[in-house]
């Protein structure tokens, strides 16, 4: 329901949203702008000085009104001709003419009201409810996402997009729930469904009927600051019934132009003040400063517009299509989906088919949607969950084990079954699923069928799992037939290869292949062509023979003009062995992953690199882009410093460029073998005192090595109370391993 809330009003309302937000920004300035301009007022001043010195300058002077941010101008007549002019308070005199600007008049109709009127106020006043609408619903989605409202403000995680979406909507929400939510008091106050709170004093029904009291013998004006005046009105020339009216910050009344008595005088009610109040919050006039942070609040709106645009049309292409999905009060079955790059949609797009072909009613929605108490007729809840990164969970299930625990006792406990999915050469292999089975099992979740898994996408265990599941719900039999739905790939052609490792009997290479050329606009905006890359992202090849890819992290970002991995030859690896055969020229058939958690953090604390083999690739990737020379320390562990030190003469160059501010290498069959590992611990008193200093440590390379290394940093760390744990737990430890 929330994601709903969300999507919808912003794909309808979204350039609605835009219009009101610019135009507001634009508007934002013009307090700030009347307030320079407006020349300073000593604090002693009265409307009565001010009154007195604009008549000696402008006998025919109408009105003197001040804005709340301090300007104060005079209109006139002089020879039956009007005039406008801004007023110097400590003289009187006119300092520039006073000009509205056409412009600035036609933006303020553009924003109140769309200039169309009536009709265009009351879209204006759903463009702003529309706007609250969406920032809350945003605030809950992410709440959502990172386990709570307590990890609100939590380092958001997944591709750049979704990133920089979430960082803009929480820095801006407070200003946008405070412009919207004042728009639409405004808007009601507009059109009389609030008392606006006005309380006019009575005109006087006698007046002296005489002429020629100058302000300054008024005590009222006398009595008045000058920062509290509104407006003065002058009685009209040569009319003895006419008076002085005078509207003040504390209310308003009339006063005899031939005696200066105060005929009638009327407060200003506590609901006007309000208003006043709410007027001041939302323009900003009387609070430039507050003018200028909703209007840069308001620039983050057509950002967020886009990037929500463009994240909706990659779900929509990524996703495949649930046909006839039932709703979650009417379903039999509810199948929940915890997916990062979108291929676990996949499986439940084939089970939902299968089970509908049987004729079951199948809810299928997010894990992040889990909803036990509309689930009215359901028999069963199957959670189909990937784990994401180092046994993390992807971003459409965040949270799903707290809500589990936060369920009040008597919600139905409903039969359920976890499928996990994951790739067995990576450690923490399901994790997330494991997560997800102890928190129901802790609940009190009875179990519709043992926990099962998936392998790298194996449609053969799908099928398996799906004859098992069959015999759960009786259903005999269920064949799920699925086909990964890879993404669309490019054609990458190899520029150059070097090689090592021959001498150890371990054959790698560090492979560069050509960059694929983009299509159009409409297809980069869907998603649909090469993306954007970065050292650290996943190079995915499907070898022939294969359905399910094999990724490489890659050692180059698109900046560097080229696409670099490291490929060691494994016994029987079929992909491997078959990019280790290529000769420059050749050509594969490949996609890029985005992989935004494995990358330096943005700022200049320092960073420690930490890999062995082939997972140097990433790490010299971000040695080659630190142009700014940050801090960043290399361990990096091979077997022998003459055969298989990849990268060898790169190191040595960015050393001395200052891309790199040590290297220290591990060789296990050189001189005197030893580990990365071994390495950390030689280093122990350099690395507590960078982890100190706020370093970020990156891994990157095999399971065993990734262990070592846990291990040596966990004691290394003891002393200072710190492990590899709690490093992962504040964003400060990240690993790539396989």
């Amino acid at each position: 329901m929330t994601r709903a809330l969300h999507k919808f009003p912003g794909l309808i309302a979204a350039l609605l949203v835009i219009v009101l937000t610019l135009s507001g920004a634009v508007l934002s300035i013009m307090p700030m702008i009347d307030h320079a301009g407006a020349p300073p007022a000593a604090a002693h001043l009265s409307v009565a000085d001010i009154g007195e010195r604009v008549v000696s300058n402008f006998p025919g002077v109408e009105q003197i009104k001040r804005s709340p941010n301090g300007r104060i101008t005079a209109f006139y007549f002089d020879d039956g001709r009007p005039g406008s002019v801004v007023i110097d308070p400590a003289t009187g005199q006119g300092t520039a003419p006073h000009a509205p600007s056409a412009f600035v008049r036609w933006v303020q109709n553009l924003h109140r009201s769309l200039l169309l009127g009536d009709g265009g106020r009351i879209a204006a006043a759903v463009g702003a409810g529309a706007m609250i609408l969406l920032t809350i619903s945003g605030l809950m989605l992410t709440a959502r996402r990172h386990g709570g409202w307590k990890k609100l403000f939590a380092r958001p995680r997944g591709a750049l997009l979704g990133r920089l979406h979430v960082e803009l909507g929480r820095f801006a929400a407070a200003g946008l729930l405070l412009s919207g939510t004042t728009a639409l008091m405004m808007a009601a106050g507009t059109f009389d469904l609030v008392p606006n709170g006005d309380m006019p004093a009575p005109f006087p029904e006698q007046v002296s009927g005489q002429t020629g009291v100058s302000p300054a013998a008024m005590a009222l004006l006398r009595d008045t600051p000058l920062n509290e005046l509104r407006t003065l009105i002058f009685p009209y020339p040569d009319d003895p019934s006419d008076v002085f009216t005078i509207k003040t910050s504390a209310g308003e009344g009339y006063i005899d132009q031939g005696t200066g008595e105060l005929l009638s005088w009327a407060p200003a009610s506590a609901l006007q003040q309000v208003n006043e109040t709410i007027y001041m919050l939302h323009t900003g006039e009387g609070a430039w400063w507050l003018g200028m942070i909703l209007g840069l609040l308001a620039m983050c709106v057509p950002a967020l517009a886009v990037t929500g645009l463009v994240i909706w049309m990659r779900n929509r292409v990524g996703r495949p299509n649930i046909a006839v999905n039932a709703s979650a009060g009417n379903a039999d079955t509810v199948i929940l989906v915890g997916s990062e790059g979108g291929s676990t949609w996949g499986f439940a797009a084939t089970l939902q088919s299968a089970l509908r072909a049987q004729g079951i009613r199948v809810h299928a929605a997010p894990m992040s949607r889990f909803a036990p108490q509309s689930y009215r007729r359901a028999e069963r809840i199957i959670v189909l969950a990937a784990t994401y990164g180092a046994g993390e969970a992807p971003a459409s299930a965040r949270g799903f084990p707290g809500r589990l625990a936060s369920l009040p006792d008597d919600t139905p406990r409903i039969p359920m079954a976890i499928l996990g999915f994951g790739d067995r050469q990576f450690p923490n292999f399901c994790a997330y699923a494991h997560r997800v089975a102890d928190a129901a099992r802790a609940q009190g979740w009875p179990t519709l069928m043992p926990m099962d898994y998936v392998d790298r996408q194996s449609p053969q265990d799908f099928a398996r799992w799906g004859r098992a599941l069959g015999v759960a719900m009786k259903i005999d039999p269920l064949e799920l037939h699925h086909q990964p739905t890879l993404p669309r790939r490019h054609v990458f052609t190899l520029i150059s290869r070097r090689d090592y490792g021959a001498e150890v009997q371990a054959p790698t290479a560090i492979l560069r292949f050509s960059v694929p050329k983009r299509s159009g606009f409409r297809a980069r905006l869907a998603g649909s062509t090469q993306p954007r890359f970065d050292a650290g992202d996943l190079l995915g090849v499907v070898p022939e023979g294969a359905g399910v890819p094999r990724f490489y992290s890659l050692a180059s970002s698109c900046k560097d003009g080229f696409v670099e991995i490291c490929v060691r030859r494994h016994p029987g690896g079929l992909c491997s062995g078959h990019l280790l055969s290529l000769e420059p020229g050749a050509q594969i058939s490949a996609f890029i992953r985005p992989n935004p958690d494995f990358r330096p953090a943005p700022g200049r604390r320092p960073v420690i690199l930490i890999g062995a083999g082939t997972g140097v690739g990433p790490l010299a990737g971000f040695a080659r882009a630190n142009h700014s020379g940050r801090a960043m320390h290399l361990y990096f562990g091979t077997r022998h410093p003459d055969c298989d030190l990849l990268y060898g003469d790169d190191l040595s160059r960015w050393r001395a460029e200052g891309r790199l501010s040590t290297v220290t290498t591990a060789f296990s069959r050189g001189a005197t073998p030893m580990h990365v590992q071994d390495s950390l611990r030689r280093d122990a008193e350099r690395v507590k005192r960078l982890i100190a200093e706020g370093a970020q440590v990156l891994v990157c390379g095999g399971r065993g090595m990734a262990e070592g290394v846990t291990a040596a940093l966990s004691e290394i760390l003891a002393p200072a109370g710190l492990s590899p744990a709690t490093l992962k737990a504040e964003g400060r430890y990240s690993e790539d391993v396989y």
